[in-house]
């Protein structure tokens, strides 16, 4: 008889035993260890198996919204809307609401995904029929792929989906008859077919389990099944049905099947395989408690107090802003601006209170995949739904680099919120004034300080222009300014004042961007933006807030101060020490310092423009103006001089003299007279 000779690596294991016995033990344990090897490296195929899978999905999927999908990241760390189970082996989730993605979905895709348990695909632009593979997915326990353009029937068989919670199919076209079959779906507990084109009787669909159904607005006819009816009316209106006034049958929740015994058997488990399986399972949980003693090891001494500091201060916006989350109202993103969010996961968001302004709160919210969104939770807002959408969309349309974009909104009777991008650095406020006589402060440079104001007077020049020039700001304040990728000036918060009550007393720190006519009247006007843009480019220039102490206890309104210290020829007192720092920019201080003043007269109708606004503050430059005489600056109430130019001084201006001023010809848009230049385009 022919012998096979073993490898040298078995033999010297099985060279450690001398009996027969220890030598079969041997073979088992080392069956053992070849298989927990094979369990690994059939888990890292699976998973390069669900990457490839991703991977072809998005090349064949057209999309507006960039996914970070690639083969050198890690899928279960970084791709953004994937989820995979707790040893990294398989994808078990994949979120991609509100990305852009249209057309069908590519055959032998996503239904290779065989370990997937939650697939949200909802507002999106995914079309063709429903993809026959899905049946594939077995372990799928929701599914919502609403608000698509699905048509085509639904599936016949829905058996292969036993593990289906919550099924959500509405706002799409599908047609066809409801499938009998969905009564296999014995563990769902929400079922939403509304809005489609569906016909037929709706089936007696035994689902005891339950809890919300919609089949409102599709072409169901015929009556509700007895073991639907206990469900409100509401669900099916928008169909010819007819509804019994039977009263409507007690449900009972059948219990879960209780698992057999086992039952003894015959066949026992050998002493040499039963140890085998306790070695593997030593050696398994060896393995584990190892990698919690360093996980725990590694949070001890890696800033755990700041970790436990960071989930105290964590706050989710469901529970900043109550009531949105009992709302059947969606989330609105505007036409060519989808995200991969929607208000389910906004409101998931960890949240943090940046401001609290005239018109409402203001949350930084941080989203699961790490995107950044400002929501502003409006207050007092007066106006009905049809009215707050009409603006949502007038202001959602303006497109301007230095007009922040709404990305979307919401409204429901308790709640309305706009979504805008979040900007890192903050408001032109917090950096102003932020930390003043910090060690660590970081002052704006004079040329930071210029781009500003040069940005946000395109921004609000742009939007007068906006409705048949009928647009106004209404809010306009250093919080409300940003710096956009360019490094301008970027207006945010427009329209606002439109959907509040106008007999709303004004706020302190708003009350000094606010133009006379608003307080008495209550009602902004392009003439009261300019005002307000005005009062920034005196915060700006002084380093002071629009009311501010001087001193005392006393407030001080920024624009009377100017006045009174230009008046007495102190015009060196104006300017913030923060700019004494920087050479040869007395001119351009003392041009701007012009502009504002002209901007803040009392008289709406002497007011410039904005678009004559945004070229007076854009030919503020350093370039050509050394041999400039130095402009006049005049106060509301002084009267112009005749005095001979003087040549421009290049050392700082002094704290401790009146400065020598110089007239300059005023131009038409600063004694108040309109011109017909406009503003030019972004930068």
């Amino acid at each position: 008889m022919k012998r096979t000779r073993s490898f040298p690596e078995f033999r010297r294991i099985t060279s450690l035993f001398g009996n027969s016995t220890e030598k079969m033990d041997a073979v088992f344990i080392f069956s053992a260890i070849l298989l927990f090897g094979w369990l690994f490296s059939q888990g890292t195929a699976d998973l390069t198996e669900d990457k490839g899978a991703l991977i072809y999905f998005m090349d064949n999927v057209p999309h507006y919204h960039s996914l970070n999908w690639n083969f050198s990241s890690n899928v279960c760390s970084n791709w953004t809307g994937v989820t995979c189970n707790s040893d990294k082996s398989r994808v078990i989730a994949l979120r991609l609401p509100g990305v852009g993605l249209q057309g069908p979905i590519p055959i032998d895709s996503l239904s290779r995904l065989t370990a997937l348990q939650i697939l949200s695909l909802r507002s999106n632009a995914l079309s063709g029929s429903f993809p026959a593979d899905f049946s594939n997915l077995r372990n799928l326990s929701l599914l919502d792929i609403q608000f698509n353009q699905f048509s085509g029937p639904l599936p016949s068989d829905f058996s292969p989906w036993k593990n289906l919670i919550s099924l959500d199919l509405s706002f799409n076209a599908f047609n066809g008859s409801i499938p009998s079959s969905m009564s296999n779906l014995t563990q769902l507990t929400a079922l939403n077919l509304a809005n489609n084109s569906l016909s037929g009787e709706i089936p007696d669909l035994n689902l005891p389990i339950l809890q919300q159904l919609d089949l409102a607005n599709n072409s169901l006819t015929g009556n509700i099944p007895k073991s639907l009816q206990r469900f409100p009316k509401s669900d099916f209106l928008g169909n010819n049905i007819t509804t019994t006034n039977s009263p409507a049958p007690s449900v009972s929740v059948a219990p879960a099947a209780s698992q057999p015994s086992p039952s003894p058997s015959g066949n026992s488990i050998s002493e040499s395989a039963l140890l085998a399986i306790i070695i593997g399972g030593c050696i398994l949980g060896f393995v584990v408690v190892a990698l919690i003693l360093v996980a725990l090891f590694s949070g001890k001494n890696g800033g755990s107090g700041d970790a436990v500091k960071a989930q105290k201060n964590e706050r989710s916006l469901e529970k900043a802003v109550p009531g949105s989350q009992d709302e059947n109202n969606s989330l609105v993103f505007f036409q060519g601006r989808s995200y991969a969010f929607d208000l389910e996961d906004l409101l998931k968001a960890s949240a943090e209170v940046l401001g609290k302004g005239t018109f409402g709160t203001a949350y930084k919210a941080i989203l699961e995949d790490a995107t950044t969104v400002v929501v502003k939770r409006l207050k007092e807002v007066t106006v009905g739904k049809r009215e707050f959408e009409q603006q949502m969309d007038l202001v959602g349309s303006i497109k301007h680099e230095n007009v922040s974009e709404l990305k979307a909104y919401y409204y429901s009777k308790e709640e309305k919120l706009m979504v805008y991008d979040y900007y890192n650095q903050g408001s032109v406020s917090a950096m102003l004034h932020g930390k003043r006589g910090g060690a660590d402060r970081i002052p704006l440079s004079w040329e930071t300080r210029r781009r500003i104001a040069i940005g946000a007077a395109r921004g609000i020049a742009h939007i007068h222009t906006e409705n048949g020039g009928k647009l106004v700001h209404g809010n306009i304040k250093a919080s409300n300014i940003f710096i956009n990728t360019r490094n301008y000036g970027c207006v945010s918060d427009l329209g606002l004042p439109t959907l509040m009550n106008p007999v709303t007393p004004p706020i302190s720190r708003a009350a000094g961007y606010r133009a006379a006519e608003v307080t008495d009247t209550r009602k902004a006007t392009q003439p009261s933006d300019v005002y307000s843009f005005g009062v920034v480019l005196l915060e700006l220039l002084t380093g002071k807030s629009p009311v501010h102490a001087t001193g005392g206890d006393e407030a001080v309104h920024l624009v009377r101060w100017v006045n009174s210290v230009v008046r007495e020829e102190w015009t060196a007192e104006v300017f913030d020490m923060e700019l004494m720092r920087y050479p040869n920019i007395e001119e351009e201080m003392l041009e701007m310092l012009q502009v504002a003043l002209a901007c803040v007269v009392r008289m709406p109708e002497q007011r410039p423009k904005m678009p004559d606004v945004v070229k007076m503050v854009e030919d503020i430059r350093r370039t050509g103006t050394r041999n400039r005489p130095v402009p006049e600056i005049k106060s509301e109430t002084s009267t112009p001089t005749t005095t001979t130019p003087t040549p421009t001084r290049t050392p700082p201006l002094p704290r401790t003299s009146p400065l020598q001023q110089s007239p300059l010809p005023q131009s038409p848009a600063i004694i108040g007279t309109e011109s017909s230049s406009s503003a030019q385009g972004p930068q």
